[in-house]
Order: C-alpha cells, then sequence, then structure tokens
C-alpha cells in the first residue's frame, strides 16, 4: 500500500505541477502566463495578472508538496482550493461529464486528494521522514474546508475588483485627469 500511495501522489502532484507551470511558464504546451492572465481577465477574476500567478503557483507549489509528501493537508486544500474555482468559474455550467466540458475530472482529483490527506502521504513521505505526517478523518475535512473557503474568497475578491474595474472604466474624463498644457 505504501508503494500506491507513493505512486498516486506522484502522479497527481506531477500533473498538478506540469499545470502550475502551463500557466506560469507555457511549458508542456501551455498558455503561459499572458494567456492565463486574458484567461482570468474572461472569467472576471481581477486582477487577472495576480490571479494567473496565484492559480500557477497554487497548482505548481500544491503538486510539488503532493508528490514529496510534504505538508500534505496543505497541499490537499490548496488543490482543492484551485479544482473547486475551476468548477465554479468554468465547468459546472457544463454539467458533470468530462465530455461535455463539465466537472467530472476536477471532482475526481478533489477526491484524490482528500483521500490522500485521510490516509496520509505513508512511509514513502517527507512528512513521515520529518515525523510531522498528519492524516485522518479531521484533516481531511479540514483541508476540504479550506480548500472551499480558499475557493469562495477568492472569486468573491475577483468579483469585487471587476466591479471596480468596470466602474472605474466607466468614469469620464476630468480636467484634472487628462494631460496638463501650459498656457
Amino acid at each position: 500500500m505504501q508503494l500506491a500511495r507513493f505512486a498516486a501522489r506522484a502522479v497527481i502532484g506531477g500533473l498538478f505541477f506540469g499545470h502550475g507551470t502551463q500557466k506560469l511558464m507555457g511549458w508542456f504546451g501551455g498558455p503561459g502566463l499572458e494567456g492565463t492572465d486574458k484567461m482570468m481577465d474572461a472569467l472576471q477574476m481581477h486582477p487577472p495578472r495576480r490571479n494567473a500567478l496565484a492559480a500557477g503557483v497554487t497548482e505548481a507549489g500544491g503538486g510539488v508538496l503532493l508528490a514529496t509528501g510534504l505538508a500534505t493537508p496543505l497541499a490537499a486544500a490548496s488543490l482543492t482550493g484551485v479544482m473547486v474555482t475551476a468548477i465554479r468559474k468554468v465547468h459546472a455550467p457544463k454539467g458533470v461529464w468530462n465530455s461535455n466540458g463539465g466537472y467530472e475530472y476536477n471532482a475526481v482529483l478533489i477526491a484524490a486528494v482528500a483521500t490522500v490527506a485521510e490516509a496520509g502521504p505513508g512511509k514513502l513521505s517527507l512528512d513521515h521522514a520529518l515525523g510531522i505526517e498528519r492524516k485522518g478523518t479531521r484533516w481531511a475535512l479540514g483541508a476540504l474546508a479550506v480548500g472551499v473557503a480558499s475557493s469562495f474568497v477568492t472569486t468573491e475578491l475577483g468579483r469585487r475588483a471587476a466591479e471596480r474595474h468596470t466602474v472605474e472604466q466607466a468614469k469620464p474624463e476630468t480636467p484634472s485627469d487628462g494631460p496638463q498644457t501650459a498656457s
């Protein structure tokens, strides 16, 4: 069971790392920071650059933590937050099934990282080697709760920033705002 748990962490964490680096650096055929920035703008996640960086860093960093089995509940919480946000902002309107662009895959990933948080990362992990392994139902539920809460906070902050951005763009330019000319 230790080897299977290690393999699950390595595969899931490695793929999350890959997704994060797609967003940040365009690796593995990804859009890079500019493309991710545009996606965040389209999703009304303002400011787009901050949210693009946050999504990429969270996926890449959470993936590394999960793969190495370090701070496993934190890794599960961060990856859950990203997946819940993806469901809420992109996939939920398309239904459950991945074949229709739905949230099936995201839900499976959330279940997988919650399972790792509950079972613990195992003996083949940095948490175990450092003597800081945390596991159990409370840790898994805590990771899920923190992930869901972070999604709601992030999207609400993005919504508010988008509203401010829209209001600022709609303001007419006043003479004090424009360029000054010498008389």
